[in-house]
């Protein structure tokens, strides 16, 4: 299966899995409809098939309107490592103690 972030979490929910909430766009305006709904801080997320993609400032925090505007505008469009950004996943931030 060869899938993009929000479409595993869209799989996952659909089985009960808890998911971070999110929405899928393809639009700047989209974007921040979907920040605002979802509510800040809230991560705006490249969606393409290769790894890589913070590195690369496809991933970025959004703490308002003004942050989750300029981000998506950035990252629409973006090319990472040759796959160019047309969908963004703008999810609820979260509040991670440690990653492993």
């Amino acid at each position: 299966m060869d899938l993009l972030e929000y479409q595993g979490k869209q799989f996952f929910a659909g089985f009960g899995i808890p998911v971070s909430p999110g929405e899928a766009v393809t639009t700047v305006d989209d974007a921040v409809a979907a920040a605002e709904r979802i509510g800040y801080p809230v991560v705006v997320k490249a969606q393409v098939h290769v790894g890589g993609r913070g590195k690369a400032g496809g991933v970025k925090l959004a703490e308002n309107v003004d942050e989750a505007r300029e981000h998506a505008g950035n990252i629409l469009g973006l090319d990472i490592k040759g796959h160019v950004v047309k969908t963004l996943w703008i999810e609820k931030a979260s509040d991670i103690a440690e990653e492993y």
